[in-house]
């Protein structure tokens, strides 16, 4: 049976990042325990194609209350051209000075984490959010394109790249180019990996969460599918409850 080559090409990528990135994401995961099990948020941050791990995280079935997305839909496409194009999007999220009109909406408290996926890492939007967190007293962890923050030369006007920042840099193991397969008499590849790769370690930094959250007893609310038919019909609602309190600031620990 012929080996379909993105599978095999993207196996190989996944299997790195387990082998190459399992501490740095068991180090992510303990930072994000801790700051659950006190009641704090752990923020998620992403634009462009970026944004598709923080929706996966939370609310997702299988997440736990304490994760937070930080969406902002100017940074998000829902069209290729025109009002929420991509072209269009990509202009935004390199323009300086604009994420912090964002991110002042939202309540950063010392001792919160920020976790930041961009593949690139150059860009102003996912850099500068980096900074604002770290300004107010937050852990940055960054899943970038590591041969990237090594090899690419910083755009920003501060001089950073989004590794620069972060006190965690996740490398998502992809190439440069983020598409894998190469097509005969193109330059360009197809296929791209990077939203694949930061997925998954999205998903591995909120599993490994869990099991710490667990040996802390951290008394969990867990987005659940209603398939799960253990689980009463109402259960729900008090996931929902948690997660407003916690958000608010009103929750009782």
């Amino acid at each position: 049976m012929k080996q379909l080559q993105y599978i095999e090409k993207i196996s190989k990528i996944l299997q790195k990042i387990n082998v190459e990135q399992g501490e740095n994401i068991e180090k992510a995961a303990r930072l994000c325990a801790d700051a659950i099990h006190q009641g704090k948020l752990v923020h998620l941050f992403g634009s462009g194609h970026s944004v598709l791990p923080v929706q996966d995280v939370f609310p997702r079935y299988g997440g736990v209350v304490g994760w937070h997305p930080c969406m902002d839909p100017r940074l998000m496409w829902d069209n290729v051209i025109g009002p929420g194009g991509a072209r269009e999007l990509l202009w935004i999220e390199r323009q300086e000075g604009y994420i912090q009109n964002f991110l002042q909406s939202y309540n950063f408290r010392e001792g919160e984490v920020l976790i930041v996926f961009s593949h690139g890492g150059l860009n102003a939007a996912p850099i500068e959010a980096a900074m604002y967190a770290k300004e107010r007293g937050l852990k940055v962890i960054a899943v970038t394109s590591g041969e990237n923050y090594m090899k690419a030369v910083a755009t920003h006007s501060s001089g950073n790249k989004l590794g620069d920042v972060a006190d965690i840099l996740i490398d998502n193991c992809c190439p440069l180019e983020d598409a894998l397969v190469p097509i005969e008499g193109y330059y360009q590849k197809v296929g791209a990996s990077s939203t694949v790769a930061v997925i998954t370690i999205a998903q591995s930094i909120a599993s490994e969460t869990a099991l710490l959250l667990q040996k802390m007893g951290h008394k969990m609310h867990i987005f659940v599918s209603p398939n799960v038919t253990e689980v009463p019909k109402e259960y729900m609602q008090e996931v929902y409850a948690d997660y407003t309190e916690l958000v608010k600031g009103t929750k009782n620990m």
